[in-house]
């Protein structure tokens, strides 16, 4: 038997939602009531990753689950104006689209909240392409690239953790947000994936306080990471696994934006290990456009 046909490169598999983003130039703390600009545009943790992967040219599809009501009508028209691929998606008739909405300032994000309840609704109807022999069954997994987020369920994502249709996948894995941490687990309990943190989140996975990415690192593999990721915002970023360790530091930008950072960090690691750059180069790579980003440009 052979792999069944796909025409994508890699699986985001996650959140896909609309992202309603305040931001304003000017400091802020709670209570305060300022000018700026509000933009709805399409968001969640594997979209933004997989968006990220259409503009390095690769071809990326989402499973996720959207709402058959006009939002998620828009969100996937959108999803191909933007190259990703949405047909393997799950639409629901009774559970709405999903919502991410935050605030940001000059000194950075303010509060957000993520509505990501039909996602977690859903459940694994959003697997279904993989078992049902669309993208892979039981006897014949997906071999590809996977990224995956932890918007998903902790238990689903325990049963991904140790799931044989994901055992000849490539898994890349990060958590949504600080408080959804926690979820990551299972991967570091079975030693599977790269895992994608940040240092609050390292510090969350392993109940404890770090003040670098490479000490961070290096509790997480003590605890069974098979392969790690730890940023620490502009002060530094540390790739990891039982035989190497690279630790670099970010370019120095102005910050005008901070949501969405991480995903494009990831994505853009993911992107450059898919063209065969070195680890190393491959960590510089993703943290360059970490910091276009950041700095209001669309990375490159």
């Amino acid at each position: 038997m052979t792999q069944p046909a796909t025409p994508t490169d890699i699986l985001c598999i996650g959140s896909v939602l609309w992202d309603i983003i305040g931001r304003s130039t000017t400091q802020m703390h709670v209570g305060s009531d300022v000018p700026g600009r509000i933009n709805r545009i399409p968001g969640g943790v594997a979209m933004n990753i997989a968006m990220t992967l259409a503009r390095f040219g690769l071809k990326p599809a989402v499973l996720s689950a959207v709402g058959r009501d006009p939002e998620g009508d828009e969100l996937v028209a959108a999803c191909g104006h933007l190259g990703v691929i949405s047909r393997y998606i799950y639409r629901s008739d009774d559970l709405p689209t999903d919502t991410y909405m935050a605030v940001e300032g000059a000194n950075g994000l303010i509060a957000a909240i993520a509505d990501a309840h039909s996602l977690e609704a859903a459940g694994d109807k959003i697997l279904s392409p993989l078992q049902d022999g669309t993208l892979g069954r039981a006897d014949m997994p997906y071999a590809g690239a996977i990224a995956l987020d932890g918007n998903l369920k902790v238990g689903l994502l325990g049963e991904i953790a140790v799931s044989t249709i994901f055992a000849k996948a490539d898994l890349r894995v990060a958590p949504a947000s600080p408080g959804k941490a926690e979820r990551l687990r299972p991967f570091i309990i079975h030693s599977r994936g790269t895992l994608y943190v940040n240092l609050e989140e390292a510090g969350i996975l392993c109940q404890e306080d770090f003040d670098s990415s490479e000490v961070a690192a290096k509790a997480m593999l003590a605890r069974g990471c098979a392969r790690v990721l730890v940023t620490d915002g502009g002060k530094s970023a540390t790739e990891a696994d039982a035989n190497d360790l690279y630790t670099l530091v970010p370019p120095a930008v102005n910050v005008t934006r901070v949501t969405g950072a991480g995903d494009t960090f990831m994505a853009a690691h993911v992107a450059a290990e898919m063209r065969g750059e070195p680890r190393e180069m491959a960590l510089a790579t993703a943290l360059r456009a970490a910091a276009t980003y950041v700095s209001g440009e669309a990375p490159k």
